[in-house]
Formats: C-alpha cells, structure tokens, sequence
C-alpha cells in the first residue's frame, strides 16, 4: 500500500522535490500529543457508535499511548515522505496493528483532524501566557510595594510633565497585562471549539457522534458549521494578534527601562545577571534583554501580517495554504514566551535609584498643573489660570529656579489675598498630596489599587 494517506488514486510516486516542497513535519511533529489524544476521543466515539469495536478502540487508545511515549523517547523516524505529524503517527499505529489501526481515520478527514489538534494546542498555548503574564504582573506589584513611598516624573511627549507615585507607575503596566489576559480569556472561547467531524467540509454519512467528542476534549461547543469549521483560522489569527499586542507593550517597557538605565537618566539599577558588557569597552553595561525584547517584537508582529495575507484570498473551504499557519504560530508563540520568561525576574531584581530621583525630583515644574487647579479651585477660570501659571513658569526659568522660589507677591498677582496659601501648594510632594480623583496618583488611591492587585494575584 501507499505510504500516503491519500495514494490510491495515484500510478506514480511523488517527485522527491514536491515532497521536500509540501512538507511540514519539521514544522508540526510539536503536535504529536494533541494528536494522539484527539485520535484517542475519536476512536472512543467510534466504538460507541458501533463503528469499531471495544476492543479495537482499546487496542488502538493503548498503541496510540506507545506511540506518544516513542515519540518522547526520540525513537519515532521522521520522513518527509510522509508529510506531517498526523501520517506519521497513523503509519505508525498501522505498523503496530494492521487493518485494525486502519480503521482509525474513520469519519474524519485530515481536514478537521489538524484543526482540532491545532486548537488543543493554542487552548495550551493560552493558558500558559497567561499563566507568564500572571507572574509578570506579580513582578510589578511587589516592586510598587518595594518602591511605593518614591516619586517619580511622569513623562508625556517625553517631557517632564506630573508627578505620579512609582506604585501607581508600576501597576500601570499591571493593567496593560490584565487587558492581555482578558483578550486571551476571550480569544479562548473561540478556540474552544470542536472541529472534529466535520470531516473535509462537508460533514459524514457515518453515524459519528460529535457531542461525545467534545466532551472527551474538554471543549465548550461543537461547530455549527463543517464547510466554516474546516477552514476557519479566525481563532488562531486572534491568538496571534493577542501575542502581538503582547509583544508590544512588552517592547514599550523594554524602551522605557534601557532610556532609563542609561547615564542621562540613571532612574533604575539593572540587575547583572540580565545585562552584558562590550568585548572592547571594559565600564559597559547593556541592557540587551531589553533591547532583544524590543527588536523581537518585530518579529511577532510579522508573523501577524503572514497570517493575515495568507488569508485574505481563500475561497471555501481548506487549502493547502492553511499548512503555513503553524510556522507563523509557534514563531509567534515561542518568542512572547521568550520574552515573558525573562520579563518577571528582571522587574523583580530591577531597583529605583531612590538617591538620583530624589535629587532632581523638583525639576521640570512637576507641580505647575497642581497650581493651576489651586488656581481653578479659587474660582479663576481655567483658561486665565493656565495662561497665568505659564507666566510663573516663564518667570522661574528666566531667574533660574522653580515656581516656589518665585516671591509671593508673584503670586498675589494672580491670586489676590491667597498668595501664600498658593504658594503652599507648591512642591512635588505638595502635588502628590493634592490629588484625589479615581484613578490618579493620590496616595490613598493607589494604596487602595495596591491593594486590590494583592488580592486578585494572590
């Protein structure tokens, strides 16, 4: 008999440079386990429906075990003439079995059969990204413990701009990863579903029973629809567009923290065990995990953009073009994790140079926007208080100083009678003080978001 799944219909063997083409086995043999375990409920479900027998489906659940524990071992052979990981471990069981592992493909195409593997796999995938992202959101909200009583400069358009508590700057971060989580909680639901039996698009004419299937699996739905379902990679492009989202706030962080750990900056102590020196400057320490963090995500995003046109113009239903998908997937997957699992412990080892913050904390006129609320609070329109704090703000750069060096009388000009009152707002701390809006950098906010995150990560 043919060695291909499919050589019936065929008088000649396949050119040696078609199957090196068309092979994915370097690619795919990563699903052997998913597999064998969707072979598994599928053989059971045959039984069931009288399609084999007991003890055919015990004899080909119990190979199929061997099968997986060769393949742990090193010992299965892969052959390009072969395809995929799918022919090799159904040659495999035929070559234990005979006819009986023969009958195993019965009711199902190889169509829905790598779907569903594909599906158990990402559903995996999903769960063990998120469990990286967990951590990594551990990281943040022990360094806010860690640093919570620190002020730093907020920054927009990379100019000084508020200050904010570095508790409520760390767990910024811990939010962007709780969006991530819930988009792959989300993308979940539609992977979670059974493909199997639809068999190459159509459906069977065999009495197969897909609710048995799904509820071997683990999966939350069966499809709707075998001409859809066969075809569908919405779920794995949604996957990898989560990954990528992923792998952008990642490089964000990665940017934020190399600008700064450098001498200019010199807001954080990189721990040495992630950084590397220079094979000709002897004083050098580069922050390369952060910087390789932010040029792989180049690379995840790629994979999105190979995925999307791989799409964009496939007719109804499977075509062999869907076999690039997984290259583009565990790229996409293996670097997110790769990053992730660096990620965590470099946040938690990372520390704030108390010394270097404290001592320029004052510059940048972090306070003027607290004045012009003072200002508002007052009673003077917001406008007429922006304008006047941008002519304080003018007068302290032209004398060198910061707004509370300026003289009250600078500030009677604006706020009659109140000058010294106005003036006693000024200050970084000042400013921190003075906030109170849900959602800010007010202490007692972010002590009771602190808090919250504590609980929920525990």
């Amino acid at each position: 008999m043919s060695q291909k799944t499919w050589g019936g219909r065929f008088t000649g063997g396949t050119d040696r440079r078609v199957e090196q083409f068309t092979e994915s086995i370097s690619v795919d043999r990563r699903l052997y386990r998913h597999d064998i375990v969707a072979s598994q409920a599928h053989a059971s479900m045959l039984a069931e429906v009288g399609l084999i027998s007991a003890e055919e489906s015990l004899q080909i659940n119990t190979a199929l075990d061997a099968i997986g524990l060769e393949i742990e071992a090193g010992q299965m052979e892969y052959s390009i003439g072969l395809e995929d990981i799918h022919t090799h471990i159904e040659r495999a069981l035929i070559a234990k079995l005979g006819d009986v592992g023969r009958k195993l493909h019965t009711g199902r195409s190889r169509n829905d059969q790598v779907v569903t593997d594909v599906r158990l796999w990402v559903r995996e995938a999903i769960d063990a990204i998120d469990e990286s992202l967990t951590e990594l959101q551990r990281a943040f909200v022990e360094s806010a413990l860690r640093e919570q009583d620190v002020i730093l400069p907020g920054y927009t358009h990379m100019q000084r701009a508020q200050p904010v508590l570095a508790a409520h700057y760390y767990l910024a971060y811990v939010e962007k990863f709780q969006r991530d989580r819930e988009r792959l909680a989300d993308c979940r639901k539609r992977t979670n579903v059974l493909s199997l039996g639809a068999a190459a698009l159509a459906g069977s004419s065999l009495p197969i029973d897909r609710e048995s299937v799904r509820a071997k699996l683990g999966f939350d739905s069966v499809a709707r629809n075998s001409m859809d379902v066969s075809s569908d990679r919405d779920f794995l492009v949604e996957f990898v567009f989560d990954l990528s989202l992923i792998a952008v706030h990642l490089s964000g962080w990665a940017e934020e923290w190399a600008i700064w750990s450098t001498t200019e900056f010199n807001f954080i102590e990189l721990p040495d065990a992630f950084c590397t020196g220079s094979s000709i400057m002897p004083h050098k320490k580069n922050p390369d995990v952060l910087e390789l963090t932010r040029g792989k995500t180049g690379r995840v995003l790629g994979t999105l953009q190979q995925l999307l046109v791989m799409l964009k113009g496939l007719p109804l239903a499977y075509n062999r073009d869907l076999q690039e998908d997984k290259a583009a997937l565990f790229d996409a997957f293996d670097t997110v994790d790769g990053c992730l699992g660096v990620a965590a412990p470099l946040v938690a080892q990372t520390k704030l140079r108390r010394d270097v913050l404290a001592a320029r904390i004052e510059d940048g006129f972090l306070d003027a926007t607290t004045l012009m609320e003072s200002l508002i609070a007052r009673g003077v329109p917001m406008r007429t208080a922006h304008e006047a704090v941008g002519a304080l703000v003018k007068q302290a750069e032209e004398a060198g100083g910061g707004l509370v060096d300026l003289p009250v009388i600078a500030f009677e000009a604006v706020a009659p009678g109140n000058g010294d009152a106005v003036r006693s707002s000024l200050g970084v701390a000042n400013a921190i003080a003075a906030f109170r809006s849900y959602g800010s950098t007010a202490p007692a906010e972010v002590a009771h978001q602190l808090a919250a995150w504590q609980t929920r990560l525990a």
